[in-house]
């Protein structure tokens, strides 16, 4: 497997600042942020290391170029976005971006894009298949054209009153997994794996990397760490941060072990990459590069 890590962390670096920090600190790889250049709506998000828009045959060649000269790969481009959102004009502009993000993949020789599906917030899990179902086959449709797979994460995107009720993002889950492969088989779409997400649902992150062996395009490492006493005050129904926290690798609840055994088990040797959203290492550009390090010689022990 090749290491790296999510360039969104890195929000204020150019394209090739963020290649030279992987190549200086060891990593091997990058997942690239490549938001519409817009006014973020969330924290992470509206980040653009590369402008898909103002993507030229020159500036193309300089991408590919660069990250050849520094032996840094991009595993994936990244878009998170809601793209079921009741709002159909923001629903349009997130499938224009991510429709523009399929063609650009190919151009740069990069084989993945990791996103979200999506959710109308109010609506029931059958409800959102039906909308899912109708947005999301002419996407996949075109991802097969061009021969670039689209990797969900199954992050529920649900963690304060914003994203109340039903969070922003229906891939959550192996039960739902199920239904929207069947809804839409292709071997283009599968999943961008994070263990963290199903450490605070007090699911199994293990047994479904056996089961979607053959879905698993991509791979997170971010930790999570539940709270116990915070938990047992509000209870599971409460707002996720009421109770639990994003952390680097190997400071959350995650056992990293079992993780990459499993991923060794199902014969998994695509990239994986490190998502930091460990607030306790953002307060400064230093303390952001400590996170990368501290995370990279953590994963070292179990990815080679």
């Amino acid at each position: 497997m090749k290491l790296g890590f999510i360039s969104s962390i890195l929000d204020t670096s150019s394209f090739e600042d963020v290649i030279d920090t992987a190549a200086k600190l060891g990593y091997e790889c990058v997942e690239v942020a490549c938001w519409p250049k817009e006014k973020a709506a969330r924290r992470y998000a509206g980040i653009t290391h590369i402008d898909i828009e103002a993507l030229t045959e020159s500036k193309i060649a300089s991408i590919r170029q660069y990250c050849h000269t520094k032996n840094v790969t991009i595993s994936a481009l990244a878009y998170y976005p809601n793209t079921l959102t009741a709002d159909l004009d923001q629903r349009r502009k997130a499938v224009d971006h991510l429709k523009a993000m399929i063609a650009a993949a190919q151009k740069l020789n990069v084989s993945t894009i990791t996103t979200f599906i999506g959710r109308i917030q109010t609506r029931t899990v059958e409800e959102n298949l039906e909308v899912f179902q109708e947005v999301w086959t002419p996407i996949i449709r075109l991802a097969e054209k061009y021969k670039v797979r689209i990797a969900i994460e199954n992050c529920p995107m649900l963690f304060g009153p914003d994203q109340w009720p039903g969070g922003q993002n229906l891939m959550t889950t192996p039960a739902i997994w199920r239904k929207a492969f069947d809804l839409i088989p292709s071997d283009y779409f599968g999943l961008n794996y994070d263990p963290s997400h199903f450490v605070w649902q007090q699911m199994d992150y293990i047994r479904p990397l056996y089961e979607f062996r053959e879905k698993i395009f991509h791979v997170h490492y971010k930790d999570i760490k539940v709270y116990p006493e915070k938990l047992r005050d509000v209870g599971t129904m409460a707002y996720p941060l009421d109770y639990m926290s994003p952390k680097l690798p190997g400071l959350g609840d995650v056992d990293w072990g079992k993780y990459v055994s499993a991923l060794t088990d199902i014969g998994y040797n695509g990239y994986s990459c490190i998502e930091i959203e460990d607030k306790a290492f953002e307060d400064s550009q230093e303390r952001v590069l400590d996170a990368l390090r501290l995370s990279y010689r953590y994963i070292r022990q179990f990815v080679i």
